[in-house]
């Protein structure tokens, strides 16, 4: 049996949509059939069709075609995408070319044959098909150069710590089990999900990664899920949302701990149905992904306190990887350094050849509250500052409360961490961006250390 396609015929002759209605279900399509030509705005939103066969001539006119032209317009700027035969009982080739030129893909006269029309809807659907194919492509390499721009895609490190870490991605990746990864802010929770889908069955298909901290309430749903073209203000086109896009893949969902009940609610029912519907449609999206998910927040306890529910976590977390934080895996900094230190003496073309001793040692005894990621924006900022090809201890400063310089025997983090956010806010007159910056945080995460510092 061939494969169908889903047809929407607008024609004011209901004789006319009824017999193609019959043929064209013989062989095995969808058809839906439309009288009125005012309700394609709404048909439009409320689904996606493979082909649109559009009648020219209405009850208005019956013989120039023009209301034909005006549709056919309005439904190419909906969606320039749509595959559209014109139908005319008064066509000639004038107007074929005409309604060609303006984005028809085919053109049929009534009364047709039967076998014609079946052959041209059945090439239709096949461009159709290519059409959705060029563009989920299209997509997915745009994605893929912005993913391949970041820098350090590798996770760098020798130390046991992180060996176990290494032993656990290994046993999941075959797998295609849910995976959370917990650990604090900066230690490559995302490196650790992108090392998971390379090693997947799913490796060839696409890694889309989405940071839940910086998606608003408004946004959510058409972010994650998709929307149709005008169904909010800025609604310009159709866009498939991030579900759609990991289709086959792998989907990343980072700072998961900070959703709202309600945003938690709407994945949850995701999450099991495997079905995504776009923001002003009604038509069901199946989605096959594989789902990891990473915070720095204490999900068990959120549970116990009604912060985070059950039924999500329990969706999430068939297996837990927790990533350590750079002040166990000292061994590691070494390694890290060097390997910041050599990618940003390129990039800003600098004779940096090393890092002294002296100051090596500084970097191994300072605690690190943002973990690697402190320590990259360290050695670049270092770097552009640095007077010599060798990096001195001087070239670091670590400040802590009075500007005093950070003792090599403070053991309380949450000192340091205290620290180290106000420094940052006072060093940048209370811009949070920046000082989320300088110490490699997100805003979200250096409100929540404001907050839990009473700063």
């Amino acid at each position: 049996m061939n494969e169908g396609g889903k047809i929407l015929m607008i024609d004011d002759d209901e004789d006319v949509l009824l017999a193609a209605k019959m043929l064209l279900k013989k062989s095995n399509h969808q058809v839906i059939i439309e009288k009125n030509p005012n309700k394609i705005p709404f048909l439009l939103n409320n689904d996606s069709y493979d082909v649109i066969l559009l009648d020219m001539n209405f009850s208005k006119d019956t013989t120039s075609g023009k209301e034909g032209f005006e549709w056919l317009k309005q439904i190419k700027e909906r969606e320039p995408n749509a595959v559209v035969i014109m139908i005319t009982a008064f066509g000639d080739v004038e107007m074929a070319v005409r309604a060609l030129k303006e984005g028809a893909t085919d053109f049929i006269l009534k009364p047709w044959q039967n076998e014609k029309l079946v052959a041209t809807i059945s090439t239709a659907i096949k461009l159709k098909k290519s059409y959705n194919e060029v563009d989920k492509l299209r997509k997915a390499k745009q994605m893929l150069e912005e993913q391949i721009s970041q820098p350090f895609r590798d996770i760098i490190g020798q130390s046991d710590a992180l060996k176990e870490v290494f032993t656990l991605i290994d046993k999941v990746a075959k797998t295609d089990a849910n995976v959370l990864i917990l650990g604090e802010n900066g230690t490559g929770k995302e490196l650790v999900a992108r090392a998971i889908h390379q090693k997947s069955m799913r490796k060839d298909a696409s890694f889309v990664a989405v940071d839940m901290g910086a998606i608003t309430e408004t946004l959510f749903e058409s972010e994650l899920f998709g929307h149709k073209k005008g169904s909010f203000t800025d609604a310009r086109e159709d866009r498939p949302g991030r579900f759609e896009l990991a289709n086959s893949g792998t989907l990343f969902l980072d700072e998961i701990g900070n959703l709202s009940m309600s945003l938690q609610s709407k994945l949850l029912s995701v999450l099991q149905s495997r079905q995504v519907t776009r923001v002003g449609s009604n038509q069901h999206l199946d989605v096959d992904i594989r789902l990891i998910c990473a915070t720095n927040m204490p999900l068990h306890q959120m549970v116990q306190e009604g912060k985070f529910r059950q039924d999500l976590l329990y969706r999430i977390n068939t297996v837990e990887i927790t990533i350590p934080p750079l002040s166990d895996r000292v061994d590691d900094i070494p390694m890290l350094a060097n390997h910041f230190l050599n990618h940003y003496a390129k990039k800003y073309r600098k004779e940096v050849l090393s890092i002294s001793p002296e100051a090596m040692n500084k970097l191994k005894k300072y605690p690190w509250p943002g973990n690697v990621r402190e320590l990259q924006h360290s050695i670049e900022r270092a770097l552009i500052m640095a007077d010599s090809n060798t990096l001195q201890e001087s070239d670091f400063l670590f400040s802590r409360k009075g500007g005093e310089e950070l003792a090599s025997d403070t053991l309380n983090l949450d000192e340091v961490e205290k620290a180290a956010v106000a420094k940052a806010i006072q060093l940048h007159n209370g811009n949070i961006s920046k000082a989320a910056e300088e110490l490699g945080l997100t805003r979200a995460s250096l409100y929540r250390r404001m907050e839990k510092y009473g700063l």
